[in-house]
């Protein structure tokens, strides 16, 4: 017989590989009662993995809730993946370097140990599990509560010790824009976030092209205040021209052809 969390871990991985999945669609794939169905779903939400809906279970994010960091990471690959090779074009070896809890800041981890020497400052639990036995890394994690949604640590102490330090250069992410305004669902995520900005000399913020055009609940920063804005190429040429009327230092990083 199957344990309880064995099949939550189940339909947490059904979820995350169709996005949203029906109540009943689940029922039936895993030939379980709607009450045990509900049961795991119950849990799974409790842990931040997935949201209910309406005779429906999701894991995509919305403009009010972020998906769970293991659903994220799955996603855009090959932007996230584009990124992260063009935002190394702003470290130097013997910098601090503050990463946020983003996916997208993620994907740059497994490429700093090529620039080390490096202090790297982050609250991701991801990014810490890459970089902790790196040579010639001196790696900094940012304690706190620990958010499974984000698989990181927010909250007050986070936001007091991001305050103690000062980066050469952070990199981060936002789950949306709509003009020149990064936005954020989580009030305790941004407040964590906007410490970090206050907290580095200069900024760059990652961003693939399916973020643009959209809002979240909570304003992050102005697209402005940061150094340099690294997008994929799907973000249209008059909307490029937008934004750089506006003053935001845009660099569109080309995909590779599929």
């Amino acid at each position: 017989m199957i344990k309880a969390d064995e099949r939550r871990e189940e339909i947490a991985d059904y979820v995350i590989k169709f996005g949203q999945v029906r109540i009943d669609d689940l029922v039936e794939h895993f030939g379980v009662s709607r009450m045990t169905i509900h049961r795991h779903i119950d849990q799974l939400a409790h842990q931040g993995v997935l949201r209910k809906l309406h005779g429906a279970v999701t894991v995509q994010p919305s403009g009010l809730y972020e998906s769970a960091f293991r659903y994220r990471v799955t996603v855009g690959r090959a932007e996230k993946d584009a990124l992260a090779h063009a935002a190394l074009d702003y470290i130097e070896a013997g910098q601090a370097v503050m990463l946020d809890d983003s996916t997208t800041a993620n994907a740059i981890a497994p490429l700093l140990p090529d620039i080390k020497p490096l202090t790297v400052i982050t609250n991701s639990v991801a990014t810490a599990a890459l970089l902790t036995n790196v040579d010639d890394i001196d790696f900094i994690c940012l304690g706190g509560q620990y958010h499974r949604t984000y698989n990181a640590y927010i909250g007050i102490v986070c936001e007091n010790a991001v305050a103690q330090l000062r980066a050469n250069l952070l990199i981060c992410s936002a789950s949306a824009i709509s003009g020149t305004t990064a936005f954020i669902q989580d009030q305790h995520v941004v407040r964590v976030k906007q410490a970090m900005v206050a907290a580095s000399t200069r900024r760059i913020l990652v961003v693939d092209h399916s973020k643009f055009d959209k809002v979240a609940l909570h304003v992050f920063d102005d697209l402005t205040r940061f150094d340099a804005v690294l997008t994929t190429d799907g973000v249209s040429d008059a909307q490029a021209q937008k934004l750089e009327q506006a003053g935001v230092k845009l660099r569109i990083v080309k995909m590779a052809q599929r």
